[in-house]
């Protein structure tokens, strides 16, 4: 579960991360309120659970409570790459002299956690991975010893921290590891982590998705869930029991197995830079077993999503056999009818694959096009959603 960075900031306050202070509101009023009691200049951020809020507009600095107020008018309602801003968090300023980049996560490809560290931060992360890979430090992190006082100065040394600044730095990258331990995190990432003019060190921002498989030991998380703004394909899906998560790309994506779909998303995105960056919109797994109606019902939830262009489904017939897959396409573009106007590019392979094949010949819809191969698939899909 993803968190709202109000709440990532209330969890660093908890575990004593030095923050600025914040108020939560739903009104420009509310927000001319807080901003009242802030006092001095202020800044209204949007919360919603995506990137790139400062280039929607989402963030705004107030130097006024009237500034604050209609910078909140600006920002609720906003649509951030499908988000709609309900909240905004109006924080305290700050005297910013520079900014660090400090994350933890989950390293699933070697059973670790892995701590990202930079002395430049304030920039998207993924950009700096690509324009400056020599300033984003990577360290494995033993989860039986996490970060002590000085691992964390190893990690800021390792970022590129100046001795002076690693001294005030440490303490406080041992504060966020414990709030990812003590959560059960699988990210906590501050970008900026930032060095005030009088000489601090504070959390600005914050990222904080945690483990639903320990929700078990953490009862007040619950609470922390906001069912009012889940995305509805998501939570469709979800009725389905379909292991869905959208993204921002543009051709959808419906696999069989874990594994296969991760490969796929690759292999469209390798396949988008191609034609024009294209990317893929989501991660959907109908599982092993899928029957006709599973995979009818996800098609259906890729194809209400209105940034999706293209579908690629790539299947590979083992227990889900690829006459039931050939059928569930048959089944849901007959149920949709004049509403599926989206090309679908298929590659089917495996079990009964023969006859799934001649079941999606036979129907010879005008938007369908079976492809030999996952390369050949990934490439004509991306081509569609150009």
């Amino acid at each position: 579960m993803d968190l709202y960075e109000y709440q990532a900031r209330d969890l660093f306050e908890k575990y004593g991360v030095p923050v600025l202070p914040g108020i939560v509101a739903d009104t420009p009023e509310e927000v001319r309120a807080a901003s009242e009691k802030l006092g001095g200049v202020t800044v209204v951020k949007a919360q919603v659970k995506t990137g790139g809020r400062g280039k929607a507009g989402g963030v705004k600095v107030a130097k006024t409570p009237d500034d604050a107020e209609e910078a909140a008018k600006a920002i609720l309602g906003l649509d951030i790459k499908g988000h709609v801003v309900r909240r905004v968090m109006v924080a305290g300023g700050a005297n910013i002299a520079r900014e660090f980049y400090f994350s933890v996560l989950l390293d699933r490809a070697n059973r670790s956690y892995l701590s990202l560290c930079s002395v430049e931060g304030g920039m998207e992360i993924e950009q700096l991975a690509v324009e400056k890979p020599e300033a984003l430090a990577r360290v494995e992190v033993d989860p039986l010893t996490g970060i002590d006082l000085a691992k964390a100065k190893q990690i800021a040394k390792a970022g590129g921290f100046p001795d002076d600044l690693i001294e005030k730095v440490a303490p406080v990258l041992v504060k966020l590891y414990d709030v990812y331990k003590g959560e059960d995190a699988t990210l906590v990432e501050v970008n900026p982590l930032v060095l005030t003019g009088e000489g601090e060190i504070i959390a600005l921002d914050g990222k904080v998705s945690l483990d639903a498989n320990a929700d078990f030991r953490h009862a007040d998380h619950e609470a922390l869930e906001d069912k009012s703004a889940a995305d509805p394909l998501e939570a469709k899906a979800k009725q389905h029991d379909l292991n869905y998560v959208k993204l921002d790309g543009q051709v959808g994506i419906i696999g069989n197995g874990a594994g296969l779909v991760m490969s796929t998303l690759d292999v469209v995105a390798y396949a988008g830079e191609n034609h024009g960056g294209v990317k893929p919109a989501n991660f959907l797994d109908i599982g092993g077993g899928a029957s006709a109606e599973v995979m009818a019902a996800g098609l259906d939830v890729i194809l209400n999503d209105p940034q999706v262009k293209s579908v690629f489904v790539n299947v590979f017939g083992g227990i889900t056999a690829c006459d039931a897959v050939a059928n569930g396409i048959v089944g849901a573009l007959t149920t949709l009818g004049a509403e599926a106007n989206k090309p679908l590019v298929v590659r089917l392979d495996g079990n009964k694959v023969e006859e799934g094949r001649a079941i999606l010949n036979d129907y010879n819809h005008p938007l369908v096009t079976l492809a030999e191969t996952m390369d050949q698939g990934a490439d004509k899909a991306a081509e569609l959603a150009r």
